[in-house]
């Protein structure tokens, strides 16, 4: 341990002309958080994504973290949905047909509109439920509200669950969605009216939301989502990053988070875990940021990025993270009384 102190001060002298010195330095001089366990959409590994039954399901078993995604309804309503539009990979109709289509957008349907659908299981016919062939349905579930969830984690007792919730904003597709600004305050306020603030965290890979939450609301903590392949690339697409370029940064994704963060706390580095090394894990700590890597289901994976010393992982399989977690003598997330 006192090692790992030294190495650490040694690392925040290096960056003493740095801009966030004031942040590592602070940041250094806390207690080291726990380990965050974050249920990836309720856990759809296990149950049907972003849905009541699967948050409460990932409540009860015991989880840090409840991650989610944002779409906002015609009458500004914020509810939770990965895809701007109704995936036809699980919405059925009234009628209970399959959607065929990637239709309509949820920016388009109001709230009454929208829970007309059914999204309690996966469509058989279509490649997405191969992927997660062990999720178990439950007819009739709907796409619930942001309010609702704060409803059940409220009514469950499960007072210090955590919430990360995605702005799901494309800047190369703006007629899909709230333009930015408009997203942000209509989310922030379900967040300030529900007493959340202290306990939810916002993420992105549109880093313009995550600065106006740095104006809007300080105290919120911001989590930069990254993603950087050959055929496709969040990090080298200044459209993704609020119009910072990489290289400007030689190249270094975790200095560009931090510029874009500028000095604000709580600020988090989630790459996909593909990109991320041991050496990658200990510069984004260097700068005063926790690094959470998406999205990590087998276990081998986890037991090597525990190994490099991330802060957390996200999950869509929360009992396989738990098994990997008592394995590496971490202490789990209690559920609720």
């Amino acid at each position: 341990m006192e090692t790992l102190i030294c190495s650490n001060l040694y690392s925040a002298l290096r960056l003493l002309r740095k801009p966030w010195t004031v942040v590592l330095l602070a940041t250094l001089s806390l207690p080291s958080a726990a380990f965050d366990m974050q249920t990836h959409r309720g856990g759809r590994g296990l149950w049907p994504e972003n849905t009541l039954v699967a948050f409460e399901n990932a409540i009860r078993m015991g989880t840090t973290t409840i991650e989610l995604d944002i779409a906002i309804t015609a009458d500004g309503i914020p509810v939770i949905s990965h895809d701007p539009a109704l995936n036809p990979a699980l919405t059925r109709d009234a009628n209970g047909s399959w959607l065929t289509r990637h239709e309509p957008l949820i920016k388009n349907l109001t709230l009454a509109q929208l829970q007309t659908y059914d999204v309690g299981r996966l469509n058989p016919a279509h490649p997405y439920a191969k992927e997660f062939a062990g999720q178990q349905p439950r007819d009739g579930q709907r796409i619930p509200t942001l309010a609702a969830l704060f409803k059940l984690v409220n009514d469950l007792g499960a007072n210090d669950v955590h919430f990360d919730m995605e702005t799901k904003i494309n800047p190369h597709h703006p007629d899909n969605t709230l333009a930015p600004e408009a997203f942000v305050k209509t989310m922030l306020g379900v967040i300030r009216d529900a007493g959340m603030t202290r306990r939810v965290m916002v993420q992105s890979f549109d880093w313009r939301t995550l600065e106006m939450l740095h104006q809007l609301e300080p105290s919120i903590r911001t989590m930069y989502l990254t993603a950087d392949w050959p055929d496709y690339s969040t990090v080298k697409d200044s459209a993704w990053t609020a119009g910072l370029r990489l290289d400007a940064f030689d190249g270094s994704v975790a200095h560009m988070v931090r510029a874009s963060a500028g000095k604000a706390n709580g600020v988090i580095w989630a790459p996909n875990f593909g990109n991320l090394t041991a050496k990658l894990v200990k510069v984004g700590q260097s700068l005063g940021m926790q690094v959470i890597p998406w999205t990590v289901n087998e276990e081998v994976q986890m037991e090597k990025l525990i190994d490099w010393g991330v802060d957390g992982i996200i999950s869509d399989y929360p009992d396989r993270l738990r098994k990997v977690m008592a394995q590496k003598d971490i202490t789990l997330p209690k559920p609720p009384r």
